[in-house]
């Protein structure tokens, strides 16, 4: 199941750095914005997957 969601990011110093809006918790750093998008999918892919069996089920619920 994929999620879209939006990254804010910007140059630093030495790096891109980057976030999701929606999960301003979660943020990264690339040394290119394409190695930031990864590192920021791994990011929430560990946040959101913490603790998850790699046998697990998912449902749609609304809330």
């Amino acid at each position: 199941m994929y999620s879209k969601m939006t990254m804010v990011y910007w140059k630093g110093d030495k790096f891109w750095i980057g976030k999701i809006l929606e999960h301003p918790e979660i943020m990264t750093q690339g040394e290119t914005i394409e190695e930031l998008e990864e590192n920021i999918k791994d990011a929430y892919m560990s946040m959101a997957m913490d603790e998850v069996p790699e046998e697990h089920q998912v449902k749609e619920i609304a809330v």
